[in-house]
């Protein structure tokens, strides 16, 4: 009886063991998982341990136990390690370190004990500080330590002075935060991408969003905080679950484990928790990329600002504005709006800006890109050419692409200008030869195809198809059906004709064919190259298709190109293009020339010198946009159309194109021809029928492009002079690595001149160098179609001698030889 009786008393405090009841309890749904689950256990620990300590302490006193990392923080995951320091001064060690040991003991045994993993350290303030200067993880710790137990005073000295030390020495500790951040990224990969991501030590996982604490508390820079504790909290719900399922401490989220994982946290399905994983380690990755630019820039300034105060007396030094295009400025190494820029009324003004940015190689500063997304006005549907154009410009930038790319996702703004990306944003790809989430993978593809356009006729195409080659896998069934129909969508709102939107469909739609036929199919037999040549449909389309099938190729991941496939995929196209043989396009036949055209052209015989004239182009708009001023059908700016009629004399194209690169007129369009005078006259003229628009700024008056141009062409102005005088005064920027220039000749395509394609990089006064080459090569231009898509000049130059004939295939291989290594240098 006594024994039951003893038995039905109240139970007595809890001990050790009554702390692990009490957290399996916890940890088997008692509390709310997420943040309260956490904070739960943290509480539940600290109750335990500052138990532990009381008990243990007895009379000791100037001894506190503190805890640090991420316990200090309060995330304790079910198998998270105790991060803990006892804290002591230096009378308590004088006096009695045996006491000090005794008590440590009587704390870390009993957390051994359950088979709880600690970090353990027993210090002196000041060595807690000399420890903390060392090793710089060591003091990421304290920077995060939280009083339990003992002497409450000892806990906030120590904290405010490793906190006063953080500050202190925040121009050498932030370099070398951001150098273990560098390399544990090398190491472990990027979070947003990996099928088995580590959620602590890659990149964009938890170690970076403590790093951003601790710059945050530098009070030097701070990290953009908009979604960034929601990332944080989404990965230690993750963790949580993690721990719990594995029953193990680990933060590698392996495959086998990540079903398992989803329904724990309630989700539909692995892909469902990796694409909210990719979501949160993109804010974060975001984060730390602007930190860290904030950062750098802060402490340049720091070590400039010294001697330019020197020199300039003390003043404040202004920071210099750099134009680098419409509404969009370089700023200290980073792209920012102008002053005039808004927004408001001007819905080009991101894709402007971001293509800027993209082309010179620099990051779009958060500021600009916030304040686009708040204020810009949604395009019209279709966009306007300047949208259409600013939009391949970005694409065809390389590897800066990504980064600007990414800034605006971090806004909403590429949804907001795609909405079918929302789709495929952070979705993942269950295949081990696949490196990239599917938006990543497109974008990636865009960057590889930028490589590839001096291979084509349309480099625009290429880009865009490139970005939109694997839209549909946000759908179910097959991609490449379903993409082609979201191409033809994207592809009209974008603004392209109807044959420019019936190649993007067919490049979506059979942008495996090549690659699979190649690999799977007998090339020998007729029918399989025939096949091919039916789906495919042109010699165009086809010469597209090949670089698209590389740069995905090449964009998916090492396994998925080799040279043995790439010759196979060439061998097919070799094949094919011989279908196509036939198909070979002649020389254009010049339109007749309009009243205008013909008035100019005789005005220019009369007076003997150039005559011009300014003209806004506009194109129709099919149907509103909610929110846009314009109504429909209200014509939408297209440009300016420069007419430019003078007797035929050597240098015009070069002396116009020249004229026109130093008043930061860009060539969008421009055709080059000899015009036919009415009877009675006896000469020709030479008309330029081009399409225009200001870099930035507005535009020249016709009169002073004339009064430039007399001078260009009796050699009284010196254009190479004005525009390399013009090009010194701004800094060199480090820009974009844009594929080498390609000349080629073009056989058999004209049976009156020999014509001479180039394809390079478009550039202030490409055309003029262009055409100084040709004139100084001996050859006469007797037509000329120049078109800048996006970044790239594709132009062909009908030429001939001096007696008018075409030119000999050595003589012309010599001429575009001569070129390219001029457009190289």
């Amino acid at each position: 009886m006594g024994v039951r009786e003893e038995e039905s008393e109240e139970p007595q405090e809890p001990k050790p063991s009554g702390y692990a009841a009490a957290r399996l309890r916890l940890l088997q749904g008692e509390t709310q998982p997420g943040p309260p689950r956490r904070t739960a256990l943290s509480a539940l620990t600290d109750t335990w341990l500052s138990g532990l300590f009381t008990t243990a302490a007895a009379d000791l006193r100037g001894v506190a136990l503190v805890a640090v990392g991420g316990y200090g923080r309060g995330e304790l995951s079910p198998r998270s390690d105790l991060d803990l320091l006892l804290l002591h001064d230096e009378s308590v060690t004088k006096s009695d370190a045996k006491a000090v040991a005794a008590l440590a003991d009587q704390i870390w045994y009993p957390v051994w004990d359950l088979g709880l993993a600690l970090d353990h350290s027993v210090r002196t303030p000041a060595e807690a500080r000399k420890t903390a200067g060392d090793d710089l993880k060591v003091h990421l710790g304290l920077l995060d330590a939280r009083h339990l137990a003992g002497d409450l005073g000892l806990t906030a000295g120590l904290r405010t002075a490793v906190l006063a030390d953080w500050r202190n020495q925040a121009p050498k500790r932030l370099p070398e935060l951001q150098e273990l951040c560098a390399e544990r990224a090398q190491r472990q990969g990027e979070l947003q991408f990996l099928l088995e991501p580590d959620l602590k030590e890659a990149r964009g996982g938890l170690r970076d969003a403590t790093a951003l604490s601790a710059v945050a508390a530098s009070w030097l820079a701070d990290a953009p905080r908009d979604g960034l504790a929601d990332a944080r909290r989404r990965l230690l719900d993750v963790r949580d679950a993690l721990h719990l399922t594995t029953g193990r401490a680990t933060d590698r989220l392996a495959l086998q484990e990540q079903d398992q994982v989803a329904a724990e946290l309630g989700l539909l399905d692995a892909d469902t928790l990796l694409r909210q994983v990719y979501e949160a380690a993109r804010t974060i990755a975001y984060a730390s990329d602007v930190t860290w630019r904030e950062v750098g820039r802060v402490l340049r300034s720091r070590a400039v600002r010294p001697r330019l105060r020197a020199m300039l007396g003390g003043s404040k030094p202004a920071q210099e504005r750099s134009p680098l295009a419409e509404g969009v400025v370089e700023q200290d190494g980073e792209v920012g709006l102008a002053r005039t820029a808004r927004p408001e009324r001007d819905p080009v003004l991101p894709l402007r800006a971001a293509a800027a940015a993209a082309q010179a190689g620099l990051p779009l500063s958060l500021h600009a890109v916030r304040r686009m997304a708040s204020a810009a006005r949604p395009l019209p549907t279709p966009w306007p050419a300047e949208a259409r154009e600013q939009l391949v410009t970005l694409l065809g930038a390389g590897r800066p692409t990504v980064d600007v790319w990414e800034a605006l996702e971090a806004e909403g703004m590429i949804t907001r200008l795609l909405p079918d990306w929302e789709r495929v944003r952070c979705r993942p790809q269950r295949n081990a030869v696949h490196t990239w989430t599917v938006d990543r993978h497109l974008v990636e593809t865009a960057v590889r195809a930028s490589a590839f356009t001096r291979r084509v006729h349309r480099p625009d195409l290429l880009l865009v198809a490139a970005l939109l080659h694997d839209i549909g896998k946000g759908w179910p069934g097959d991609h490449s059906v379903a993409g082609e129909i979201i191409a033809r969508d994207v592809a009209a709102r974008i603004g392209f004709d109807r044959a420019d939107i019936a190649v993007l469909a067919t490049l979506v739609r059979h942008h495996l064919l090549l690659v699979e036929t190649a690999t799977r199919r007998d090339l020998e037999d007729p029918a399989t190259v025939k096949s091919v040549a039916e789906a495919v449909g042109s010699p165009g389309t086809l010469e597209l298709l090949h670089a698209l099938t590389e740069a995905d190729a090449l964009a998916t991941g090492p396994a998925a190109w080799s040279s043995w496939r790439g010759s196979l995929v060439s061998d097919l196209v070799r094949r094919v293009a011989a279908l196509f043989s036939g198909d070979e396009p002649g020389e254009p036949e010049p339109g007749a020339p309009t009243a205008e055209q013909e008035r100019l052209a005789v005005e220019a015989f009369r007076t003997g010198g150039p005559v011009l004239a300014l003209r806004a182009q506009t194109e129709p708009v099919a149907e509103a946009t909610e929110g846009a001023d314009a109504a429909p059908g209200e014509p939408e700016p297209l440009g300016v159309e420069l007419i430019i009629a003078v007797p035929d004399q050597a240098g015009v194209l070069p002396a116009a194109a020249g004229v026109l690169a130093m008043h930061r007129l860009a060539v969008r369009t421009a055709e080059l021809r000899a015009l036919d005078l009415p009877d009675g006259m006896d000469g020709s003229v030479l008309l330029l029928n081009w399409r225009v628009a200001a870099e930035y700024g507005s535009l020249p008056q016709a009169a002073r492009l004339r009064a430039d141009l007399v001078r260009a062409l009796d050699g009284s102005l010196d254009i190479p002079g004005r525009l390399a005088e013009r090009d010194a005064a701004y800094p060199r920027r480090r820009g974009t690595v844009a594929p080498p220039a390609r000349v080629t000749v073009a056989s058999a395509a004209s049976r009156h001149a020999t014509v001479i394609e180039v394809r390079a990089q478009d550039a202030p006064g490409l055309l003029h160098r262009i055409g100084r080459a040709l004139e100084e090569a001996g050859v006469r231009v007797r037509s000329a179609h120049v078109s800048t898509l996006g970044a790239n000049a594709v132009d062909a130059f009908y030429v001939t001698g001096e007696d008018g004939a075409p030119l000999a295939g050595g003589r012309a291989a010599e001429v575009a030889r001569g070129l390219e290594v001029g457009l190289r240098k």
